[in-house]
């Protein structure tokens, strides 16, 4: 009989015995020293938007702008070859066609007004402004890029207005810079009246505002249609068009429409811009420029309205 508080013989015999050095698990177990209190970790910004567990980016995030919009667009229209091309097409036809005009007339005939020989290749050169204003916008449709454009930017008004701004001030800046090259080398090249202040600039800074004018008018052309071929033979047609009609147009029951036809035609404006307009009795001075600035008003509002309405 086994008293109580007695252990088995055999189960003591099976308890394995301490090694030689080795502390008890009780005494090895040293109290942990007091932790001091440590301030809660700041959070990253954008943690409270990732949720708990969620994906936090390391790219801090900003709102974006115009501005973000104006650089993109500004770097995709200096990177694509059609740029290069147009205004360098561009350039060679005003530069060109101004001084082999100069030479033509020598100084020996007395011109009046002096820089009107710019007007031929201000004209020819126009028609690459017009192209390339198209193809701003319509090569994206053409190629769907249009879709990651609006992805990057979702906002429609503003990638709109980002490319009209840029191609706009492009536009203004070559060729002013064309216009008043050729207008130096016209007064220095031909005889004739020296020009007044207001022909200087209607004939470079002029110039160069109403084709950069008609370039943003061909880019909202670009954008109402969302095709290149079709939107460049319509502006083509506008450039072109009224004046070919005027001279088919014969009889004194379409005399009236004639007159109209070439008076406002873009050919005759451009004309009036250097003070040799087709016709003595059309608009004169700057009325050109804010005649054309009224319609691409109008063309760029309703390319806003379409592009709001419609998909991609």
């Amino acid at each position: 009989m086994m008293l109580q508080g007695q252990v088995p013989a055999q189960a003591q015999a099976q308890a394995p015995a301490p090694a030689q050095g080795q502390v008890p698990q009780a005494q090895a177990q040293a109290p942990a020293p007091p932790q001091t209190p440590q301030p809660p970790a700041q959070q990253h910004p954008q943690q409270a938007y990732a949720g708990a567990g969620g994906y936090v980016s390391p790219i801090p995030v900003r709102p974006t702008h115009l501005g973000h919009a104006l650089i993109s667009e500004w770097t995709k229209i200096r990177s694509v070859p059609s740029t290069i091309w147009t205004l360098g097409v561009m350039l060679l036809l005003i530069v060109g066609i101004g001084l082999l005009a100069a030479l033509a007339a020598g100084s020996e005939r007395e011109l009046d007004p002096v820089l009107g020989l710019g007007f031929v290749g201000v004209l020819l050169g126009s028609l690459c402004v017009i192209t390339l204003g198209v193809l701003s916008i319509s090569s994206e449709y053409g190629t769907g890029m249009v879709r990651t454009t609006l992805t990057a930017c979702p906002s429609r008004v503003r990638m709109l207005t980002a490319k009209a701004i840029v191609f706009f001030a492009l536009a203004l800046v070559i060729t002013t810079v064309a216009t008043t090259l050729v207008a130096l080398l016209d007064n220095a090249m031909l005889n004739g009246p020296a020009p007044t202040g207001d022909q200087w600039l209607r004939a470079t800074f002029g110039a160069g505002l109403y084709v950069a004018l008609l370039g943003l008018l061909a880019l909202s052309v670009g954008t109402l249609l969302r095709h290149s071929a079709g939107a460049i033979s319509a502006m083509m047609g506008v450039v072109l068009l009224p004046m070919l009609l005027a001279l088919f147009l014969q009889g004194e029951s379409l005399k009236d429409i004639q007159k109209a036809l070439i008076e406002y035609s873009v050919p005759s404006a451009l004309a009036t811009l250097y003070d040799i307009p087709f016709l003595s009795t059309g608009p004169t001075g700057w009325t050109p420029v804010w005649i054309l600035a009224g319609v691409t008003a109008v063309a760029l509002g309703g390319a806003y309205a379409a592009i709001m309405q419609r998909d991609v």
